[in-house]
């Protein structure tokens, strides 16, 4: 038994040893195999990278169906901090990983879309997966900026889009610039894309993908730092030595250290060679070898794809090129650059096989598959984190803004807008929003020709105005641009300057009742025109307006009843107030012609009251009306008894009417401020209208420094509450501090539109004001002649202030200029508002008084000897 253990023991060896070299010749014939065969086993790597990759692809599209996206939407005021962008990025960040467990990396990405297409200068849409969306709806930019759901972007198809991703170069612990906020780094992108022209298909869209860096990824990528780090040190280290030890023994071979060494009395200096000790390898540090990879912290990484797209040949290539030339504002050490080669004149890249399928099949799905050198901190995003702030200087497109369109009704010219590539385009805002507008500017400077254009624009797309002029010089300008056959039955002349010798003038009743006023609203509208021309209050002439009051309501009252008779060449005028305050026998038959017209408490006034009052007392009333009769041009207007001006029938009919009030005197003040009043009634009066009917109506005062002294209340009345009527009031002005306090806080209040010309600072000052002084004062004031700085309500938003240049009717309107038809519109006009010769009409209102005298003593028997001897009085 002992003898036969070795036995079994190397039997059993050299089974073991058998089998050792049987499994190495196993295992050399399989390598052999494999080498003879490598393409089978090329081919098996191949088909499981290939199954592997298509489920990967099944699954991250199915995660990625299941999208959502936001557009933020951000005021002209908003101005974010530094940190208020970077925890704008640290909820990217977060939400990037709001998708199940079995999401592939790839579909685990926010994405930022900045796209423009010529209809807005820059949209900035968020998409990302549907678990983030609670996470990214609420900001930390507050209510400057608005989250809105937003919905999936269908492209039409261009001719020409070409492609880019673009990937950092240079070192790769390297950050980007750190680019300030002010101005908005978002600015050169924005300038690259804002000649964008949408009628030619032009499109730019730019995709931001952001992904969590992997922890592995990481990992992987420091020890590769590390690692190239110390390698680099150690060559630095041996070169250092193999320098050192060439110069020294260059200086031990060399006769000078020879001669040295024999020459001196040291003993065995002679002998040997220096000892050289070679330098040691510098200790790599990690903060300086990774850089910004050192801190896990806020790292991403980063894909970035650009598109754009024309139907206009070589567009999209320069569009590329513009928007590259914006993302060198953010190199620095490190800087992007687009992926690809170049060979001579041809770069291959996004656009071109094999790399075109994946760009197309990223940018379908929002995929983010970033190339290496990708990492970021959050920090270095900060310009693309955040929607336009109020830095950010953005264009105005035909989208913001619509372009002019000679006879749209739905326009309202604005002026000449140059925009960032030269073009230069006539801009408009909708009629329909153009509830009121003020113009400021110093005399000279335009703000009177941009009205007359954009009064002629909306007269021939079929709107009705009045032009209200005190000086009578747009009348001249407008009309060789309005004489058209088929706007001369609609023009009408209220000239009241009365050049020449014998001028034609038209006529106004402001008592009449022929065009059924309301009694009560005329008595009104002349009793506050009165007080507000004349500064009457409750307080310091409440008699005077007692006495207006009555006298008018008994006038206004003769005047309904000569219209019910069917003799409205019968009424009385506002000067027949002196004949009812001053002679008995008139005021007898007049009170007894309207005993059933009036209350009895005016009548008692009359009888009880009136006879009291001292004579002194009428001066105040009769002054007024004395001033105007005095005037031949203001005595015939005003003293027709069938006035022909009817400014209600002009608004429903869309007439264009000009009125040249003659000056600016103390009687023209009083003029102006009958017919500011009249207007405001008329307007008033059209409640009896459903609104849907109510025809848009533009009232132009020029000068409203002069007409504001005249009704100061009425004016301010006029921008408060016309807009419910569709009365829409366009004021000019050289100076809003002029104005009265009512009328300028009303004005700037609900101007819809604000324009301002250059001037001096302190008039620029309360303008600029509105707009936070932005433009500033001194800018303003520096600008060129019929320059201005405009601000616009353009679908319920604010536009500007931006710079337009004042159109000139000789250049906007030119094909509609007919100057030889100019003196058949003079004359069509003054017709259209029935204008006589003035010496007819003065001796038609000298004898109304004995007319109404005649018709109180028909309708007053008990009168009638009274009224018999006043006409006997009235003619001699």
């Amino acid at each position: 038994m002992d003898s036969a253990a070795p036995y079994l023991t190397d039997r059993a060896n050299d089974t073991a040893a058998g089998q050792v070299l049987s499994l190495v010749a196993g295992l050399i014939d399989t390598a052999d195999w494999l080498y003879d065969h490598w393409y089978l086993l090329a081919l098996a790597i191949a088909v499981c990278w290939g199954v592997g990759e298509q489920v990967v692809r099944r699954l991250a599209a199915h995660a990625s169906a299941e999208r959502m996206a936001l557009e933020l939407v951000s005021t002209r005021h908003f101005d974010p901090s530094l940190e208020e962008i970077f925890r704008r990025g640290v909820q990217l960040a977060r939400a990037s990983t709001a998708m199940p467990w079995w999401a592939p990396r790839r579909a685990k990405a926010v994405q930022i879309r900045l796209r423009a297409d010529g209809s807005t200068p820059l949209r900035y849409r968020i998409e990302g997966p549907a678990g983030g969306e609670r996470l990214l709806s609420i900001t930390p930019f507050g209510p400057d900026v608005t989250v809105n759901r937003a919905r999936p972007i269908v492209d039409e198809p261009r001719t020409h889009t070409v492609r880019a991703e673009f990937i950092l170069r240079g070192k790769l612990t390297s950050p980007l610039r750190e680019v300030p906020l002010s101005p908005d780094p978002l600015q050169p992108l924005v300038d690259a894309v804002s000649d964008l022209r949408a009628e030619l298909g032009d499109l730019a869209e730019i995709r931001l993908d952001i992904q969590r860096a992997p922890k592995w990824a990481l990992r992987a990528r420091r020890l590769q730092l590390m690692g190239a780090a110390r390698r680099s040190e150690r060559r630095e280290a041996q070169r250092a030595a193999r320098w050192l030890r060439q110069d020294a023994s260059g200086i031990e071979d060399s006769l000078g250290w020879q001669l040295q060494q024999l020459l001196t009395d040291k003993p065995g200096s002679g002998f040997g060679r220096r000892l050289v000790m070679p330098p040691v390898p510098r200790r790599v540090e990690p903060a300086e070898a990774l850089g910004k990879l050192a801190e896990d912290d806020h790292l991403v990484r980063i894909q970035l794809l650009v598109m754009c797209a024309s139907n206009t040949e070589g567009r999209s290539q320069a569009r590329l090129a513009q928007l590259q030339a914006a993302f060198d504002v953010f190199g620095g050490r490190s800087r992007w650059a687009m992926r690809g080669w170049r060979l001579g004149p041809w770069r291959i890249g996004a656009d071109h096989w094999p790399t075109r399928r994946g760009f197309e099949r990223r940018w379908n799905l929002g995929h983010c598959q970033p190339p290496r050198a990708n990492w970021v901190r959050l920090e270095e995003l900060t310009g693309l984190l955040k929607p336009p702030t109020v830095n950010c200087r953005l264009p105005v497109l035909a989208g913001d803004l619509p372009t002019f369109a000679f006879g749209e009704s739905e326009l309202l010219l604005q002026g000449i807008y140059r925009g960032p590539d030269g073009r230069e385009r006539l801009v408009a805002t909708y009629a329909e929003e153009t509830l009121f507008e003020v113009g400021v500017g110093k005399a000279g400077s335009g703000k009177t020709e941009r009205a007359l254009a954009q009064a002629i624009g909306w007269g021939h797309a079929g709107g009705g105005l009045i032009f209200v002029d005190p000086h009578r010089d747009s009348w001249p300008r407008a009309i060789p641009f309005l004489a058209h056959d088929h706007l001369m039955p609609r023009i009408a002349l209220v000239d009241l300057n009365g050049l020449g010798p014998n001028p034609r003038v038209s006529s106004w009743n402001p008592l009449g009742m022929h065009h059924g006023q309301a009694a009560h609203e005329v008595v009104e509208a002349i009793a506050d025109a009165y007080a507000s021309a004349l500064a009457w209050d409750d307080a310091t002439a409440p008699r005077a307006l007692t006495i207006l009051t009555a006298a008018l309501t008994v006038l206004v009252a003769i005047n309904g009843a000569a219209c019910q008779a069917g003799r409205p060449e019968d009424q009385a005028t506002i000067f027949h107030v002196r004949a009812l305050i001053t002679d008995a026998a008139f005021r007898k038959g007049a009170l007894a012609a309207v005993a059933g017209r009036v209350d009895e408490e005016t009548l008692a006034w009359w009888q009880s009251v009136f006879p009291t009052l001292p004579p002194d007392a009428f001066a105040v009333v009769l002054n007024p009306i004395a001033r105007l009769a005095a005037n031949p041009v203001t005595r015939a207007f005003l003293g027709q008894p069938g006035g022909v001006y009817n400014i209600r029938a002009a608004m429903d009919s869309k007439m264009i009417v000009w009125v040249c009030p003659g000056g600016n005197g103390p009687t023209d003040r009083l003029l102006t401020a009958l017919l500011a009043r009249d207007l405001l009634r008329a307007a008033r009066s059209r409640r009896d209208t459903p609104e849907e009917k109510r025809v848009a109506f533009r009232p132009y005062f020029d000068e409203l420094i002069t007409l504001t002294g005249a009704a100061p209340e009425t004016i301010a009345s006029m921008f408060e509450d016309l807009r419910k009527y569709r009365c829409h009031i366009h004021g000019m002005t050289q100076l809003l501090s002029r104005l009265p306090t009512p009328v300028r806080l009303s004005l700037v209040q609900n101007a819809s539109t604000l324009a301002t010309t250059a001037g001096s600072k302190s008039a620029i000052a309360p303008i600029t004001a509105e707009w936070g002084d932005n433009p500033s004062p001194d800018r303003v004031a520096t600008m060129e002649r019929f320059e201005h700085y405009v601000s616009m309500n353009v679908r319920g938003r604010r536009v500007g202030p931006i710079q337009l240049r004042g159109p000139h009717l000789d250049d906007v309107f030119a094909a509609q200029a007919r100057p030889q038809q100019v003196p058949a519109l003079e004359r069509a006009a003054l017709a259209n508002a029935q204008a006589l010769p003035l010496d007819q009409l003065t001796d038609q209102a000298a004898k109304q008084l004995g007319r109404v005298a005649a018709f109180l003593g028909a309708h007053s028997p008990a009168g009638a000897a009274a009224v018999h001897l006043s006409k006997e009085k009235e003619f001699g």
